[in-house]
């Protein structure tokens, strides 16, 4: 009897122990596509045309043409405008995949955005990104 009462308790303590909640892993926090004012300034590169019909990130198809880009953790869809520093030219893209994997660089331009900044030639430039509303 005194074998079964502890049994018993052992069993009641172990199930109470699995309603417990567990505390959530903390995150980086991702600048939000809403958050104000939010930019940054870096070194942008664009993809190589290798890369173009490939998957990207968030499913769609890789399009060079497209003014498309690939940012670390901005959320898929947000809309920024990239600002070339050095002769001032302006791009609007979305984002709608993930990197750019080198140090140093902030964002990845498909090659119609790189265009667009005069940036084709030398590979790299330096940019501001703003998200848009």
């Amino acid at each position: 009897m005194r074998l079964t009462r502890f049994t018993a308790l052992l069993l009641l303590a172990l199930l109470a122990s699995g309603c417990a909640d567990r505390q959530p892993t903390q995150q980086p926090k991702a600048p939000s596509a809403t958050e104000e004012r939010f930019s940054q300034s870096g070194k942008a590169s664009y993809y190589a045309r290798m890369h173009h019909g490939q998957r990207t990130a968030n499913g769609e198809t890789h399009d060079q043409n497209a003014l498309v880009a690939a940012h670390r953790s901005l959320p898929f869809g947000t809309r920024v405008r990239v600002t070339n520093e050095q002769n001032g030219k302006q791009v609007v893209v979305r984002i709608n995949d993930r990197g750019p994997f080198r140090r140093g660089r902030i964002i990845d331009l498909s090659r119609a955005a790189a265009q667009q900044l005069g940036m084709l030639e030398r590979g790299v430039a330096r940019v501001r990104i703003e998200v848009l509303p």
